[in-house]
């Protein structure tokens, strides 16, 4: 296999050659702002293509998409290029897909709810310990229950619901509070208005989208448009460590390959690791050091390499350092640092030379063919074959036109997930309930009927029972004399007729 030239010593005549049996093994690309390092990025990239390895990186500043436009190819360029014994060279582009979280300048990426995973989440919402663990119990209900958790709509229905039922879900999980679960639904807010909202849901990136080559076997370069994305760092980071993180987790050991299967080029990488809490550093260091076995090399792009914790940093046997200016006490520590991680070149004083390196030069140390890192040399780096610059809007519509991807993920799909079937669920509750009020009411309503027909009942019973008695007394009844009986008998013809007489004498 060809091996990468990425640039040739200013003193000697030693190239900087990167072994692709061993590109696997990581790197590092540092320096100063303005000293070259996006240059070198695009020259490491083309040659991963160029030997049909697929990359995958960010664009932070906008100018990595030049990779998807033929350069310029000037005399000077080529002087250079062939320089570095480089024969072949001449403008070029590189197959490009261009992706974007936002769905603006590129496919949209998405990724589920679930997919994420509560860890990795946690520090997208800058959630403490207390809170990180109530939203591990509701990723537990929710697996518990059946309940898929693809979007935001899904996260905040098992959020509900979870402090709904906290008071039951606490013997079973642990104790929920209602608090907790409201400071987790602003840090979702907080989260969407940031745009965070378009980055979840379906349908979600599959990751051997990533890894593809087209037909004359060159490597896809995959182009995130981050200049957006990285003023959002918890998201930006946190994304890039789960596409990491997801390519350690499903691809399968490969042991000693000639090449790798993708090169991940993680730019802004000081971002994953500022106030990254301990169990994240670890899980970071597990996947940095076991996923070249994988056959994934991971390059980090930084300003300085203290940046890397030293765990990581050790495991990054290609180094490529950029220009550092020690104008202040943190950058004088930088150089120091730099110098010492270098393999010894007692030809070259190190620590004098990264202050005084020009634009487009680097202190280089790559592996050779046994594995072994080479002494730090001077070198000029190799110039891209792209265009070093930004493309236009014309240019970017196009590469998406002739990406094969457009109809797989430029529109979004909502499946039934936790938040339409708590909606049902509750929904139906709602019916349920109704339906025993309107039986209760019924039934009461009957029994009112009942009680108002027995009393109507009696009533006329007690009517007809009071006048049976009056006409009893006064005329009588089962051989008993009523009382008018007894007045005539008695001479009181003479009072009944005055009675009636008075009543004639009125009418």
């Amino acid at each position: 296999m060809q091996p990468i030239t990425l640039g040739k010593s200013v003193d000697s005549d030693v190239t900087a050659l990167l072994q692709p049996k061993y590109a696997n093994r990581h790197g590092l690309v540092a320096g100063a702002t303005g000293t070259g390092k996006t240059v070198t990025l695009m020259t490491l990239a083309e040659g991963f293509s160029r030997i049909g390895v697929p990359v995958f990186m960010a664009d932070v500043k906008g100018d990595v998409a030049g990779l998807s436009m033929p350069g310029k190819g000037d005399d000077k360029l080529v002087e250079r290029a062939k320089a570095m014994g480089i024969e072949d060279y001449a403008a070029e582009a590189s197959p490009t897909v261009l992706w974007d979280i936002y769905g603006k300048k590129g496919h949209p990426v998405r990724t589920t709810i679930s997919e994420m995973g509560p860890t990795l989440l946690s520090r997208v919402l800058e959630l403490n310990d207390t809170q990180s663990s109530v939203l591990e119990i509701a990723f537990k209900v929710a697996d518990d229950q059946g309940l898929l958790l693809l979007d935001f709509d899904d996260l905040r229905a098992i959020l509900k619901l979870v402090s709904e039922e906290r008071k039951a879900l606490s013997e079973e999980y642990g104790l929920i509070s209602a608090q907790t679960v409201a400071a987790i639904q602003r840090s979702l807010l907080g989260l969407e208005k940031e745009g965070a909202t378009q980055f979840f849901g379906e349908p979600a990136l599959e990751l051997d989208d990533l890894m593809r080559t087209d037909s004359d076997g060159r490597g896809v370069i995959n182009i995130l448009a981050s200049d957006q994305l990285v003023l959002k760092p918890r998201l930006y980071s946190t994304f890039l460590l789960w596409v990491l993180s997801e390519l350690f987790e499903q691809l399968p050991e490969v042991g000693d390959a000639d090449k790798p299967k993708l090169a991940f080029i993680f730019d802004e990488a000081h971002l994953l690791f500022d106030d990254a809490p301990d169990a994240l550093m670890d899980r970071i260091e597990q996947v940095v050091r076991l996923i070249r076995s994988k056959g994934v090399g991971v390059y980090f792009c930084s300003q300085f390499p203290d940046d890397m914790p030293g765990p990581v940093l050790g495991q990054l046997g290609n180094r490529i350092q950029h220009a550092l200016r020690a104008y202040t006490p943190r950058d004088q520590k930088a150089v120091k640092t730099a110098a010492e991680t270098f393999p010894e070149n007692p030809k070259l004083d190190v620590k004098k030379t990264i202050s005084t390196l020009g634009t487009g030069e680097a202190l280089v140390s790559l592996l050779d063919d046994n594995g072994v890192p080479t002494p730090v040399e001077h070198d000029r780096i190799a110039p891209p074959r792209c265009r070093m610059g930004a493309i236009s809007d014309e240019e970017r519509q196009q590469v998406l036109a002739d990406s094969p991807f457009g109809d797989k993920y430029d529109t979004a799909v909502n499946r039934e997930s936790a938040a339409e079937l708590l909606a049902k669920r509750a929904e139906q509750k709602s019916g349920d309930d109704e339906s025993q009020e309107s039986g209760a009411a019924a039934s009461e309503s009957a029994k009112k009927s009942s009680d108002g027909k027995s009393s109507a009942s009696q009533q006329s019973g007690d009517s007809s029972s009071w006048t049976d008695e009056l006409k009893g007394v006064l005329f009588g009844s089962h051989g008993r004399q009523g009382v008018v009986e007894s007045v005539l008998k008695q001479g009181g013809r003479q009072l009944v007729r005055g009675l009636f007489g008075n009543l004639t004498r009125r009418k």
